[in-house]
């Protein structure tokens, strides 16, 4: 007989075996499929941490992530604020405190915007304050203008991204998403009432979201280490070459002045060598509008209601406001005197006229006189001032190209000029707003209102910004140096032939001249100028330089720098505590190979590092041998375009280095004028007391004098005692024309092109602090005009004078003197 067990015990044995197994239940049989599947919508991971597991270490629990609370707003009663309340308010904070001019509309759009966020506490709270100061601050830090417009889009958005951080009628410096228009005070100096609007700072760390867009980050007090309110450490300071630095053409911001806005806007399209022709336009247009402003600032071009008595009842000429014609308003105004500015053209039929943005006009400078005499050159692409009369063609019917059609926007007749001139420049103070004596070690310099000291010209730093600080730093640092040579010292050295052995030598005497110099007394910076092979490098075929028929090859031009690192390698002193900065010339490579060392586009780019690659392990090599790896920085060689620029402690020194021959170019272009007549032969003094600052004294004018004039009136006596040598004249000239024309190649595209997208880098506006230009074909100088200082070492081989070198030792905020030495 089968026997049957009961169905009913068999889940009691099973739980039986269950309770007596405790073996079997630490490791139980995985569950059916069906059974786990149903477990999947029990737990729903929402964490991706795993979970507690030996192999990862992981509590059993996972802490939850830091989601600090929401704040919560406050609720505000919306009120319609009146603009002519909010007007006295508004005025205190952006016109007295941050130079701005609101129009009409943009304060109804502030006084909605306040009255709908801020509601009645707007007055007794300072609600109303803290946001206009926010937005005075959030317009500057977009660079919008002098004119707060209340249709631009600048204005919406900072009134969008404010509006989203505002709780209660108070601005939370802490809250969500990147804050670029708060600044950095707001952010970390936190009120006690503050605190709860702050909770996402947790354990009093800054938040990594905030982040400044303004003009201070670009020399980025990040870059530097230096905060606003931070004081540097005394071992940060105590090398001036740490707040040096070289800033290529091609890494310089790039600007357009903004005529509606009467501002300096940046350029954010992508820069290209090839860019359309209308870049071209934009190009001339952008110079125009820069020289046209500088002049307006001017005061013999500012009109006044209120005539000076004094002024009408002296025995002097009476004030005059000149006034510019815009070459379109001749038309129909025959016989008439006229003030034209514009640039110097060649016409199709190749005749002389001066052309601005309204058209083009023929130009007959047979009678004119330069004002002053002899001060300054004239070619075709320079912006001058002409004065003269306008006298419309006799017949209906044009002549050809220059006549009445308007063939190229030349409109009818001629203009007779009878004075032509530069138009002058502005100093560097009256550009960026600052107050205060040029180059006087007790200059208690202070940045006021005007100008454009809030653009960051060279991405340093803006002058409104760092600059006061910065001058401290110069002051603490530099200054107080009474007793030793000084720190920032630069040597400027010309043009080094690297295949003339005597070049060499030159520079191997002058080094040695450095090396003897104590410990923290060797200077800051050697700079470099090419040309470094006399001819263009691979300019011709099956040539070389020793053979006369050509430029020298790939091969021959790295030993040529090989050469260089020799001669460099024996001086380590100086190549772990120096910068050494070269500036190429027409015939280094690469461009020397289709230029074959005639005038190349500017800006261009430095000699390429397949040629330089011992130089920089020459100095690698003398830095690791004195230690100075890692956070101690040692020398290093920056091989720089050509222009360039070198920033010293931000804004407050700027020098441009540029390698040119402009002073025979200058010759060879410049348009002949009327002779000087014996009257005019008397004002020669003037014209010399004018260059040398406006004082009437001869001590002015020897500050002006080139190094060397002492040798050269003993070797050529004259019989004046107040006659300024030839050379002195030149350097004059010259440095006269290039500063009143803030352009460094100022010709035609056919004789000195440039490239339209980097344009910028040309400029000299605002006035830089020193001008190193580099001109083997002009005099050895060192000139200051317009608290600009200019100098010139030419070549380091002193021309028929065998065994002598000659540089330039300059100062930072001082003037440069001219050294030589026999080798």
């Amino acid at each position: 007989m089968m026997i049957v067990s009961s169905p009913s015990k068999s889940p009691k044995k099973k739980q039986n075996q269950e309770s007596t197994s405790p073996e079997k239940r630490k490791h139980p049989k995985p569950p059916p499929a069906p059974f786990f599947g149903a477990r999947k919508n029990v737990a729903t991971a929402e964490n991706p941490i795993p979970s507690s597991s030996p192999a990862f270490a992981t509590p059993a629990h996972p802490l939850r992530p830091f989601q600090p609370p929401a704040p919560a707003k406050a609720a505000i009663l919306p009120i319609i604020l009146p603009p002519p309340t909010l007007r006295p308010l508004a005025f205190r904070t952006f016109t007295k405190k941050h130079n701005l001019t609101l129009t009409s509309s943009a304060l109804q759009e502030l006084a909605a915007f306040i009255g709908r966020h801020c509601g009645s506490g707007w007055r007794e709270e300072g609600l109303a304050e803290k946001v206009l100061e926010e937005v005075a601050r959030g317009w500057k830090n977009r660079n919008g203008g002098v004119i707060v417009d209340g249709a631009s889009s600048e204005l919406k958005d900072i009134l969008k991204n404010l509006e989203g951080n505002m709780s209660g009628g108070r601005i939370i410096t802490g809250s969500n998403g990147q804050r670029g228009g708060l600044s950095r005070q707001n952010s970390l100096m936190l009120e006690a009432s503050d605190e709860a609007d702050h909770s996402k700072t947790r354990l009093g760390l800054r938040p990594t979201s905030l982040a400044r867009e303004d003009s201070q980050a670009s020399f980025g007090m990040s870059g530097i280490g230096l905060g606003e309110d931070d004081e540097p450490d005394e071992e940060g300071i105590k090398d001036a070459r740490r707040w040096l630095k070289v800033v290529s053409a091609f890494e310089q911001p790039r600007f357009t002045y903004n005529v509606a806005k009467k501002h300096f806007e940046r350029v954010t399209t992508h820069p290209t060598l090839l860019p359309p022709p209308s870049h071209k336009t934009d190009s001339f247009r952008n110079r125009y509008h820069i020289i046209h402003q500088r002049l307006l600032r001017n005061e013999s071009f500012q009109t006044s209601a209120v005539t000076s008595f004094s002024r009408s009842s002296s025995n002097n000429t009476s004030f005059r406001s000149h006034k510019i014609t815009p070459i379109a308003n001749l038309l129909g105004r025959h016989g008439t005197t006229h003030l034209l500015l514009g640039m110097l053209i060649i016409l199709p039929t190749g005749s002389l006229a001066i052309s601005d943005l309204t058209g083009a006009i023929v130009l007959d400078l047979s009678h004119a006189a330069a004002i002053p005499h002899d001060s300054a050159w004239f070619t075709p692409g320079m912006i001058v001032l002409v004065d003269g009369i306008y006298e419309e063609e006799e017949e209906s019917v044009g002549k050809g190209l220059s006549g009445s059609s308007g063939v190229g926007g030349t409109i009818g007749g001629r203009f007779q000029g009878f004075f032509i001139g530069q138009p002058p420049c502005e100093k560097r103070r009256a550009t960026l707003g600052v107050s205060g004596l040029d180059g006087m070690a007790g200059d208690k310099e202070h940045t006021i209102g005007g100008g454009f000291g809030w653009i960051d010209f060279l991405g340093v730093g803006s002058e409104r910004a760092i600059g006061s600080k910065m001058r401290k730093l110069e002051q603490r640092l530099l200054r107080q140096q009474h007793t030793g040579q000084q720190r920032s010292r630069m040597v400027i050295l010309g043009e080094l032939n690297l295949d003339q052995p005597r070049s060499l030598q030159a520079l191997k005497k002058v080094l040695s001249l450095y090396a003897t110099d104590r410990e923290g007394e060797t200077p800051m910076s050697f700079i470099i100028t090419g040309n470094f092979t006399s001819c263009g490098v691979m300019a011709s075929h099956g040539g070389g330089a020793t053979t006369g028929t050509g430029g020298a090859g790939s091969i021959e031009y790295k030993e040529y720098f090989d050469a260089l690192a020799s001669t460099l390698a024996d001086f380590p002193s100086l190549l772990t505590t120096a910068t050494f900065v070269f500036v190429p010339g027409d015939n280094d490579g690469w461009v020397s190979a289709f230029g074959g060392g005639a005038a190349v586009p500017l800006p261009r780019k430095g000699v390429p590092a397949l040629f330089t690659s011992r130089v920089r392990r020459t100095f690698a090599s003398a830095n690791q041998e004195a230690g100075l790896t890692g956070e101690k920085k040692g020398g290093e060689a920056v091989w720089t375009s050509n222009p360039s620029r070198l920033s010293l402690f931000g804004p407050s020194h700027e020098v441009v280095v540029f390698r040119d021959d402009i002073s025979a170019r200058l010759r060879r272009a410049n348009v002949r004028l009327k002779g000087k007549g014996k009257e005019a032969e008397a004002e020669d003094g003037d014209v010399d007391v004018e260059m040398s600052g406006g004082l009437g004294t001869q001590d002015n004018v020897d500050a002006m004098e080139v190094d060397g004039v002492e040798q050269q009136q003993q070797q050529s006596p004259v019989t004046d005692a107040n006659a300024v040598p030839y050379d002195v004249l030149t350097a004059r000239k010259l440095v006269k024309t290039i500063l009143d024309q803030g352009f460094l190649a100022p010709f035609r595209q056919s004789i000195r092109p440039a490239h339209w997208d980097y344009a910028s880098p040309l400029y000299l506006y605002p006035l830089p602090t020193a001008v190193v230009l580099v001109d083997t074909t002009a005099p050895p100088f060192c000139v200051t005009y317009e608290g600009c200082h200019v100098m010139n070492p030419s070549s380091i081989l002193v021309s028929g004078r065998k065994g002598v070198a000659r540089w330039i030792e300059y100062e930072a905020g001082r003037a440069g003197k001219v050294r030589e030495c026999t080798f």
